[in-house]
């Protein structure tokens, strides 16, 4: 979006928030575009779209690993070319656990002049918020993980949780925004409810909390119950 606009809107200061280091995945382009050109002839003879079997599906794996032990791995978009739509990964040993399919491209990546003339930071958005808040000529653009979404190829695993979609919706009062949701969210309707509702403190203080564990191939997380005695 900061690219976008700043194409269209040339005479505009934009800053871009690159808070997941996702320029270190543009400077690598080219050696992704190798890895890219390393994989073709193995998946050519796998229909597109397809998913990948052995024994190519072997052969996959050791040519991913050879590009990860010789250094950096772009896996969102590796993920993006060898696993299904909307499947990410953010390790070979993720990645190796995984179904494989067919989607690679056949032609190269080009980033040429990409974020050209863009201001760029790596920072929490916060204390950013605050440099430019009072300044009533700024547009805030906000997309921020979507809510009941998987936020793993996230910078941290436990950064982006339920208070900071809420911390987030600070930065809409009193400024000019567009901020980015889905139908998939409901922080709309979350939103709407806090307005009307009377609940000013929390239900659970007090409660003892039961936490049982649940894991699987795909899953990893805890069940909770939660037990308060009315005063």
């Amino acid at each position: 979006m900061s690219h976008i606009i700043k194409h269209a809107r040339p005479d505009c200061r934009v800053v871009y928030n690159d808070f997941d280091h996702f320029c270190e995945r543009l400077a690598n382009v080219g050696r992704t575009n190798e890895m890219l050109h390393a994989l073709r002839p193995i998946v050519a003879e796998i229909p597109h779209k397809m998913r990948i079997v052995e024994p190519v599906r072997s052969a996959v794996l050791a040519e991913v690993l050879r590009w990860h032990k010789s250094g950096f791995v772009d896996w969102i978009t590796i993920s993006s070319n060898l696993l299904f739509v909307m499947n990410y990964v953010g390790s070979y040993e993720e990645f190796a656990k995984m179904t494989f399919y067919n989607r690679v491209r056949v032609v190269d990546y080009d980033v040429s002049g990409y974020l050209e003339g863009v201001e760029i930071v790596s920072m929490d958005y916060r204390p950013l918020f605050d440099m430019f808040r009072e300044n009533e000529d700024v547009v805030f653009i906000l997309d921020p993980p979507y809510l009941s979404t998987d936020c793993s190829t996230y910078n941290s695993s436990d950064y982006w949780r339920l208070s900071d979609y809420l911390d987030v919706l600070k930065c809409l009062q009193g400024t000019n925004y567009v901020y980015y949701t889905s139908s998939k969210s409901s922080i709309v309707e979350l939103a709407e409810f806090i307005s009307r509702t009377d609940l000013r403190d929390n239900p659970f203080k007090g409660a003892t909390i039961y936490k049982h564990p649940v894991k699987g191939i795909a899953l990893n997380y805890e069940d909770m119950m939660l037990v308060k005695t009315a005063a």
